[in-house]
């Protein structure tokens, strides 16, 4: 019986993978053409192929009533007279239709010759398209007609594609997109096999599987075609949860790591004597989260979201004070030598008063120095590296690595990854530390076979950034408030933008600013550092360190400041440009400041004429600091794609689902996932038989690269 259900599904899958060359009417010229212009190639792409929008063809227009209008209408009445008319380019051809209160022009610019022998004349027809004036005339533009006697026989509700002009011109229209979607209908319409249980079908209320596949291109109403919507985004969704549930449970049973149970004496010598403040009642729940991870024997492997200055590193090095009382070591992996180097002086400042052993490793430490450091890490007698990648090359071998900690890991592939757990026979537990806050929804999706922490509150008594638009009129004002600040003792950034593209040429925009400020900010009244990509590595450290002591006032930069420089009485933060960034990129430069006790500014310079997307973003950050909130709109306006990057680009490869509008389908589906996998973690139980098919032959590929966060 099994076999025979295989077999039947596999059969099934060939007939919906079947050339579009083959469905009657389409033909090799047609068939090429959809699959170039539309990448439509099977009878599934056509399947899966939803129409963008639905027109109500129940209602009809009289020629006396009409109006030049952008929406499509239908008239019933007669061709009576057709005329071929010679112009500059080519030729048009012009049909008379009447009814019984006035006459239109039916004009055709492409197929004359088809349609010449094909127009019916002097029967009754309907005629749908847009109307157009010419003077006081009306035309309708290459309108869809039919005869009133197969009419009766179609839908009123009818479905409307996306297409290209290329299309077009090869008749390849709206008529013949429903033609080719019944044909395949007509062959597939049994073969299209329920994939969820009647459990769930049930429970979550949504439409049978066939139902709603012909109901998406045929919908009798609007009810029944939020029913059909409503099952393809759950199904779509469900299979995406899926894979990654399954990625889960395969780490959880299969990846065993260290139990670490116990609390010990420096985790609670800082805890209750070092801890330079009081954590949010956020941070708490995390460290809580992470120490109820730590204590199992399979690996930990848990994303921790927070935004800019929320405590995300007092986190990391309390959940590593775990790992040190246990008797295992813990590494810190920055993207950038800079964060790297902040990382591990916050640290090492924190651990003052500790024994634990801190070191770094990026690449600019010298061959002396990692030698000592290599064989200090595989003797145990480091407890935390901190570093770049240089962490992951292969002469880097820890003694008993048991915890690894990687800070914004979307900067690092999954391949190179996966080298750290190579580094030791039981993986280590992993926490993926972000400070681009992640829309919930898109945490959700991609991050489900990851646990989610959230720290969404800062440390108290921090004063809100202002944060305000200016434009180049208002430069003079803006100096002579930066000079007071100044006066008041205060340090500010100017950052402009590097685009790879035109890199010289902003290059050369950050050195004119630079002169202008020299101008209004002389020496040796005022310092300015001045630091962008070009610089090397002991140049950029010199003018960095500069202005972290207070020798310099102002620092004009480029984003090599995004992230890694903590300099508390630095009040003001100047973004030229700042319609060239993007949102989560001004967020990352606005939380520079904001960082002491004082009123922190960030100044928002653009152009006097700016782009609609981007008066939205400068909008946005001027009405809120909440990093949650600033990426939902983030991925409003760029897409998940955009926003992950090409790593994470299946989100943004859903065919009928949309991340951002179906929020409660993505909560629902999620729910439903995780009931599943607890109840049957194999998918081997008889009522989830169709669903395990189904996966293994449409996603199996998906649970690749499982065990790496």
């Amino acid at each position: 019986m099994h076999y025979f259900y295989h077999d039947f599904c596999f059969m099934s899958q060939n007939l919906l993978h079947t050339s579009l060359l083959y469905l009657k009417g389409i033909g090799e010229k047609k068939a090429k053409i959809l699959q170039k212009e539309l990448q439509l190639s099977t009878y599934e792409d056509l399947l899966y192929y939803v129409p963008f929008r639905y027109v109500d063809r129940s209602s009809f227009y009289s020629i006396k009533d009409l109006q030049p209008t952008a929406a499509e209408v239908q008239i019933k009445g007669k061709i009576s007279f057709l005329e071929e008319i010679e112009q500059k380019k080519g030729k048009r051809l012009v049909a008379k239709f009447h009814d019984e209160t006035g006459t239109i022009d039916l004009v055709f610019f492409q197929g004359i010759q088809w349609l010449k022998d094909s127009i019916p004349m002097q029967k009754e027809v309907i005629v749908f398209g847009k109307i157009t004036q010419f003077g006081t005339t009306f035309n309708m533009v290459h309108p869809e007609i039919e005869l009133v006697e197969n009419y009766k026989q179609s839908l009123s509700f009818h479905p409307v594609y996306s297409l290209t002009e290329t299309c077009q011109k090869y008749f390849i229209n709206q008529k013949f997109m429903r033609k080719a979607m019944y044909e395949v209908f007509q062959q597939i319409f049994h073969h299209i096999h329920e994939n969820l249980s009647t459990e769930i079908i049930k429970q979550y209320d949504v439409m049978e599987r066939k139902k709603a596949f012909y109901t998406i291109h045929f919908p009798a109403n609007v009810q029944e075609l939020h029913q059909a919507e409503k099952r393809l985004k759950f199904e779509e969704l469900f299979y995406f949860q899926l894979s990654f549930g399954l990625k889960k449970m395969d780490r959880i049973n299969k990846f065993l790591s260290f139990p670490m149970e116990k609390i010990g004496k420096h985790f609670l010598s800082f805890y209750e004597h070092n801890l330079p403040f009081e954590l949010t009642n956020a941070q708490k729940k995390v460290i809580k989260e992470i120490r109820n991870d730590l204590r199992k024997n399979s690996q930990m492997n848990r994303l921790l979201q927070g935004d800019v200055g929320s405590g995300k590193t007092v986190v990391a090095l309390l959940s590593m004070l775990i790992v040190k009382d246990n008797g295992y070591q813990s590494c810190l992996v920055a993207p950038t030598e800079i964060l790297a180097i902040q990382h591990y002086n916050s640290i090492v400042e924190l651990l003052e008063h500790s024994d634990v052993k801190v070191t770094l490793l990026t690449g600019s430490t010298t061959q002396a120095q990692r030698s000592l450091l290599l064989a200090e890490l595989e003797q145990g007698i480091i407890d935390i590296l901190v570093g770049t990648h240089a962490i992951f090359e292969p002469n880097v071998q820890f003694k008993n690595i048991g915890f690894a900690v990687i800070d914004e890991q979307h900067r690092f592939g999954v391949a190179q990854r996966s080298v750290l757990w190579r580094k030791n026979t039981i993986t280590p537990h992993v926490l993926v530390m972000t400070a681009t806050p992640i829309p919930r929804t898109l945490a959700m999706t991609y991050y489900s076979d990851l646990e989610v922490s959230v720290i969404d509150e800062l440390p108290a008594g921090r004063i809100p950034i202002q944060t305000i638009h200016k434009k180049n009129e208002d430069r003079l004002a803006l100096f002579g408030f930066l000079k007071r600040e100044i006066q008041q003792g205060k340090q500010m950034y100017i950052v402009y933008p590097i685009i790879k593209e035109s890199a010289s040429l902003d290059l050369n925009a950050l050195i004119e600013g630079y002169d202008a400020m020299l101008s209004y900010f002389p020496e040796p009244e005022y310092a300015i550092s001045v630091v962008h990509g070009k610089l090397n590595s002991k140049d950029k450290d010199f003018e960095m360190q500069r202005f972290v002591r207070g020798e310099t006032q102002i620092m004009v930069a480029t984003t090599v400041i995004e992230v890694g420089v903590n300099v508390p009485n630095a009040s003001v933060m100047v973004i030229e440009n700042a319609e060239r960034f993007g949102l989560s990129q001004l967020h990352q430069l606005r939380g520079r400041v904001g960082r002491g006790n004082a009123q922190s500014y960030c100044i928002l310079m653009t152009k006097d004429y700016i782009s609609d997307d981007a008066k939205t973003r400068i909008q946005t950050m001027c009405s809120t600091n909440d990093g949650f909130r600033i990426s939902e709109v983030d991925l409003e306006l760029r897409g998940p794609g955009d926003l992950l990057g090409t790593q994470q680009s299946g989100i943004a490869n859903l065919k009928i689902a949309n991340i951002t509008k179906d929020k409660e389908y993505i909560v629902a589906t999620k729910h439903a996932v995780d009931i599943l996998l607890q109840k049957d973690s194999t998918l081997l139980l008889p009522e989830n038989k169709m669903i395990r098919e189904f996966f293994l032959q449409n996603h199996k590929e998906k649970i690749s690269w499982g065990r790496i966060s």
